[in-house]
């Protein structure tokens, strides 16, 4: 079998089956499989990629077959431990930038940093950061851990389940991408959601609970007219403005992703 015969064998999902053959050779780039489409593919190859497309027809996230996902133009190793990276996070990190530079922050905290993918993205925009970033999961700070090593950023990685373990520390900002989906919300029986860990999409309530347990207890970890950012779901932005408005946070705005919905809430502790 050649490598035009093994595509047309799998159709109805071109690019996939493209990104799949190309991992099961090592290689990267699609103009690769233009020029050697007459080229014959090993036994090994074929079993592995049919093993592989199989799986992408059942469902499985390819970036969970692949084994890596792209953030922020950084390609993070992603496993069923983690939240696959998804490209509307990358407006929660675009504003932390923007404020970074705008405070001159020096620190700042990523709550629940699953693959590292916010953390890592902003050390690598902000160099002069020093970035702390915590997840209650061992095995997604081993993925995290990985990823900081590979791309050589310096990011302080601890468990913890939120709060626990940073007593009495302080950062310029602080941003989360929590778990955010209710427990009844069909659509964590669909699509990708259904192979990413539970813990990393839904508090088991109604979505909110990880939000104001941060929104809570930030205020003791932020210093005085430091930001925290929040991404959220499109329709929990009101809920989201009003959490930090009533613990005091000043400036309550937010950001809409390229679809115009609000995706990310933000407040200002200037207590």
């Amino acid at each position: 079998m050649n490598v035009k015969q093994a595509l047309a064998e799998q159709a109805g999902f071109r690019r996939d089956t493209e990104a799949l053959l190309l991992h099961c050779l090592g290689r990267e780039d699609r103009g690769w499989l233009i020029a050697h489409d007459a080229d014959e593919l090993s036994p090994v190859v074929v079993a592995e990629f049919e093993q592989l497309c199989q799986q992408r027809r059942g469902g499985t996230p390819l970036a969970y077959l692949l084994g890596y996902r792209e953030f922020w133009s950084l390609k993070l190793k992603v496993s069923c431990d983690v939240l696959i990276p998804r490209p509307e996070t990358e407006f929660l990190v675009e504003w932390a930038i923007e404020l970074s530079e705008q405070l001159r922050s020096s620190s700042l905290l990523d709550l629940g940093t699953g693959s590292g993918a916010i953390a890592l993205a902003l050390k690598s925009a902000c160099p002069q950061l020093d970035v702390t970033a915590t997840d209650a999961s061992a095995r997604a700070l081993a993925v995290a851990r990985e990823n900081a090593a590979a791309l050589g950023l310096r990011v302080e990685l601890i468990e913890s389940d939120w709060w626990a373990g940073l007593e009495g520390r302080k950062w310029s900002l602080i941003v989360s991408n929590p778990p955010y989906i209710a427990a009844n919300d069909p659509h964590l029986t669909a699509g990708d959601l259904r192979f990413e860990p539970p813990m990393a999409l839904t508090d088991g309530d109604d979505g909110l609970g990880a939000i104001r347990a941060i929104v809570d207890e930030s205020p003791t970890h932020l210093e005085i007219g430091g930001w925290l950012l929040i991404e959220h779901g499109f329709d929990q932005a009101a809920s989201v403005a009003k959490l930090m408005t009533e613990r005091g946070f000043e400036c309550v705005t937010l950001r809409h992703d390229l679809a115009g919905r609000p995706r990310v809430t933000g407040g200002c502790w200037a207590a």
